[in-house]
Protein backbone atom coordinates (compact mmCIF):
# COMPACT_ATOMS: atom_id res chain seq x y z
CA UNK A 1 0.00 0.00 0.00
CA UNK A 2 0.96 3.56 -0.82
CA UNK A 3 1.06 5.53 1.73
CA UNK A 4 1.01 9.76 1.69
CA UNK A 5 3.84 11.53 3.24
CA UNK A 6 1.80 13.05 5.97
CA UNK A 7 -1.66 12.30 7.74
CA UNK A 8 -3.70 13.92 10.28
CA UNK A 9 -4.14 12.29 13.28
CA UNK A 10 -5.98 12.76 16.45
CA UNK A 11 -6.84 10.77 19.51
CA UNK A 12 -9.30 10.92 22.37
CA UNK A 13 -6.97 10.51 25.30
CA UNK A 14 -5.23 13.85 24.02
CA UNK A 15 -8.68 16.29 23.27
CA UNK A 16 -7.06 19.18 22.50
CA UNK A 17 -4.29 17.55 20.04
CA UNK A 18 -3.53 17.34 16.38
CA UNK A 19 -0.97 14.82 15.13
CA UNK A 20 0.93 14.75 11.99
CA UNK A 21 2.11 11.68 11.30
CA UNK A 22 5.15 11.62 8.49
CA UNK A 23 5.42 8.24 7.07
CA UNK A 24 8.85 8.47 4.98
CA UNK A 25 12.17 8.61 6.22
CA UNK A 26 12.74 9.36 9.28
CA UNK A 27 9.42 8.98 10.47
CA UNK A 28 7.94 10.58 13.24
CA UNK A 29 4.48 11.91 14.98
CA UNK A 30 4.54 15.71 15.54
CA UNK A 31 1.91 17.15 18.01
CA UNK A 32 1.26 20.62 16.77
CA UNK A 33 -0.55 21.12 20.56
CA UNK A 34 3.34 21.85 21.82
CA UNK A 35 5.25 21.35 19.00
CA UNK A 36 6.68 17.92 20.31
CA UNK A 37 8.04 15.41 18.02
CA UNK A 38 8.39 11.68 18.82
CA UNK A 39 10.42 10.01 15.90
CA UNK A 40 9.54 6.57 14.80
CA UNK A 41 13.54 5.58 13.86
CA UNK A 42 16.72 4.77 15.59
CA UNK A 43 19.33 7.31 14.86
CA UNK A 44 23.73 6.49 15.02
CA UNK A 45 25.49 9.59 16.49
CA UNK A 46 26.36 10.65 13.15
CA UNK A 47 23.14 10.47 11.62
CA UNK A 48 21.87 13.38 14.47
CA UNK A 49 23.60 16.04 12.86
CA UNK A 50 21.97 15.58 9.46
CA UNK A 51 18.74 15.23 11.09
CA UNK A 52 19.35 18.50 13.08
CA UNK A 53 19.16 20.95 9.58
CA UNK A 54 16.28 18.00 8.10
CA UNK A 55 14.22 18.23 11.75
CA UNK A 56 13.38 21.96 10.67
CA UNK A 57 12.22 21.54 7.17
CA UNK A 58 10.22 18.54 7.58
CA UNK A 59 8.89 20.34 10.75
CA UNK A 60 7.92 22.99 8.09
CA UNK A 61 6.13 20.61 5.64
CA UNK A 62 4.39 19.35 8.07
CA UNK A 63 2.80 22.62 9.15
CA UNK A 64 2.55 23.90 5.42
CA UNK A 65 0.37 20.36 5.33
CA UNK A 66 -1.63 20.82 8.18
CA UNK A 67 -2.81 24.35 6.87
CA UNK A 68 -3.36 23.29 3.22
CA UNK A 69 -5.82 20.54 4.64
CA UNK A 70 -7.84 22.55 7.39
CA UNK A 71 -7.99 24.99 4.29
CA UNK A 72 -9.47 22.64 2.47
CA UNK A 73 -12.26 22.04 4.91
CA UNK A 74 -13.22 25.63 5.02
CA UNK A 75 -14.17 25.92 1.64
Amino acid sequence: MKLPKFLLGDNTYFPSAIFIVHTEFPRFVLNLENDEVEWLEEFSDEDRDELAVETERLIGEATEFYDREVARYEE
